[in-house]
C-alpha cells in the first residue's frame, strides 16, 4: 500500500513539473510574439511613407537604369507617358532593320545569280515583271545595274536603321538623366515682374534738377 502511494505521489509531481514547463513555454512564446509585434509596429511608425508629390529622383540612378534597360529611367522618373515614344522608336527601328536586311539579302543573291553562268540559279526571276525573261545581253547588263543599285540602297538603309536605333537609345539615356536633373532645379515661387517709376541721373545737365530724369524701371524676381 505504501509503495502504491509513493508511485502516485511521484507521478503527480512529474505531471505537475511537465505542466509548469508547458505553462512557462507558452508564456515565453506569448512574450516573444508580443515583443515582435511591438517592434514591427514601432518600425512601421518610424518609417515614414513616401510622399510622391515632393519626391525627387536621383539623376545618377536614373542614368544607370536607362543605360541598363531602355525606358527604365523614365519609369524611375515616373514619366510613363514617354514609354510609348521610346519603345515605339525601338520597334520602328527594329522593323526597318529587319526589312532592309531581308531586301538586301534578296537583291544581293539575285545579283550574284545574274553574274554567274549557272542557269539553275535564277532567283532574280521573282524581281522581273510578269513573266519577263532576260534574253539579250543588253537586258542582262541593265538588270545587273538595277540589282546592284538596289542592294546597295537597302544596305545603306539597313545601316542607317541601326544607327537610328542607337540614337533612340542615347536619347532615352540623356532624357532620363536630364529629366531627373531638372526635377531638382530650384525655382522660387516668388516669380514676379514689377514696373515702377524711378529717378535716373542725367550727367549732361548743369544743375541738380536738370541732372535728374524720371523714368520707368522693370524688376524681375526669381
Amino acid at each position: 500500500m505504501l509503495f502504491v502511494v509513493v508511485l502516485l505521489t511521484a507521478g503527480l509531481n512529474t505531471y505537475a513539473q511537465q505542466e509548469d514547463e508547458m505553462i512557462s513555454d507558452s508564456v515565453v512564446v506569448q512574450a516573444t510574439d508580443s515583443i515582435t509585434s511591438v517592434v514591427v509596429e514601432k518600425a512601421k511608425k518610424l518609417r515614414p511613407k513616401r510622399d510622391w508629390n515632393t519626391w525627387k529622383p536621383n539623376p545618377q540612378r536614373a542614368l544607370w537604369l536607362a543605360m541598363v534597360l531602355p525606358g527604365a529611367g523614365q519609369i524611375y522618373n515616373r514619366k510613363f507617358w514617354k514609354l510609348p515614344i521610346i519603345y515605339g522608336g525601338f520597334m520602328g527601328c527594329i522593323y526597318a532593320l529587319t526589312w532592309n536586311n531581308m531586301m538586301y539579302k534578296d537583291y544581293s543573291q539575285a545579283y550574284l545569280d545574274l553574274m554567274d553562268d549557272d542557269p539553275g540559279t535564277c532567283s532574280y526571276n521573282k524581281f522581273l515583271h510578269l513573266g519577263k525573261q532576260i534574253q539579250t545581253k543588253a537586258d542582262e547588263e541593265r538588270y545587273k545595274k538595277i540589282f546592284k543599285s538596289r542592294k546597295d540602297k537597302y544596305r545603306r538603309w539597313r545601316d542607317m536603321s541601326f544607327f537610328v536605333m542607337l540614337g533612340v537609345y542615347a536619347f532615352s539615356v540623356i532624357d532620363a538623366y536630364v529629366d531627373a536633373e531638372l526635377s531638382q532645379f530650384d525655382i522660387s515661387k516668388d516669380l514676379s515682374l514689377t514696373v515702377e517709376p524711378t529717378v535716373m541721373p542725367n550727367h549732361n545737365g548743369g544743375d541738380w534738377l536738370d541732372s535728374q530724369s524720371l523714368g520707368v524701371s522693370c524688376k524681375l524676381n526669381f
